[in-house]
């Protein structure tokens, strides 16, 4: 029994949620697969996994071998990585995640231009506005908004931005302009659902935070869309400053309430402080913080 191909082919089926999934990822045949998982547990002396009709699952000490592996697996990677010339010429394949409006705005033209100079390196890039877990999914960069959690993650700072409230000129003239967190009370308002499932929004004023809950008139899970209805004058809506910047330069958008924003949202590109930072994730950080940080100050 091959160990390393072993685990492998576990994983592969842990992350794949079933056996046939891994079969697919890996391109073997199923029964080589499975008497594969069998084998390794016939040497564990131990059942790592409980098959269903539906999943697979992880029993007790599969879940601790599962976490070894990987972390196994990982070192293994990193020294044939090392063997192989990427810590010595700018080379391999990157994952790079970042929020989706903020990505396409900033993060893609980066990456873009950035291939151009870097023949060698592949990237993929993922857009989610859901936090992913870098580790576990193998993510070697993140654009972060907010505050970082307690964690081991390395941060560079590339700038701020912060939320604001704002609505249409035509809407305004329409309706009044809002001149107290009261007056939201009697004006329609757009609820980018992503990010404000609970219905209400929160302002600061001073070092007080106030949470004003609201009733929205339209509904809906991008930023793009929330602010489309913005402009088409559907009522006030609360986003984040980078993702109004041109239609606020353009007069299409115009801020309310800009007495009451709360306090700056750091914006960071972050990494999970590995030992040995390979050459592609260096080369690219040198590339993107400087330009990054540039679209940020202005």
């Amino acid at each position: 029994m091959d160990r390393f191909e072993a685990m492998r082919t576990l994983l592969a089926a842990i992350d794949g949620g079933s056996l046939s999934a891994a079969s697919r990822s890996l391109g073997v045949p199923l029964p080589t697969v499975s008497r594969r998982v069998s084998d390794l547990e016939a040497h564990l002396s131990a059942q790592l996994v409980v098959r269903t009709s539906r999943k697979l699952l992880l029993t007790e000490a599969g879940q601790t071998y599962v976490a070894s592996c990987r972390r196994v697996l990982e070192e293994l990677g990193e020294a044939e990585r090392i063997a192989a010339g990427e810590y010595r010429v700018p080379r391999g394949d990157m994952l790079i995640t970042a929020p989706i409006m903020f990505g396409r705005m900033h993060v893609e033209p980066v990456v873009l231009d950035f291939l151009k100079t870097y023949p060698e390196i592949n990237v993929r890039l993922t857009l989610t506005d859901h936090v992913i877990d870098m580790i576990e999914n193998h993510v070697d960069l993140a654009v972060r908004i907010g505050p970082l959690p307690d964690s081991n993650l390395v941060a560079t700072r590339l700038g701020s931005v912060r939320w604001i409230t704002c609505a249409s000129p035509d809407y305004l003239a329409e309706r009044g302009i809002p001149k107290t967190l009261e007056d939201l009370a009697a004006h329609d308002c757009i609820a980018f659902e992503r990010l404000n499932t609970s219905g209400a929004w929160t302002f600061q004023k001073g070092k007080e935070f106030i949470t004003v809950p609201f009733r929205p008139r339209f509904a809906v899970n991008t930023a793009d869309g929330a602010i489309d209805a913005a402009q088409a004058g559907a009522g006030i809506v609360r986003i984040l400053s980078y993702q109004a910047t041109r239609a606020i330069a353009e007069g299409r958008l115009i801020v309310v309430l800009p007495q009451f924003q709360p306090e700056l949202l750091p914006v960071q590109l972050v990494h999970t402080g590995q030992a040995i930072m390979p050459l592609k994730l260096r080369a690219f950080s040198d590339f993107a913080i400087p330009r990054i940080k540039s679209i940020l100050s202005t």
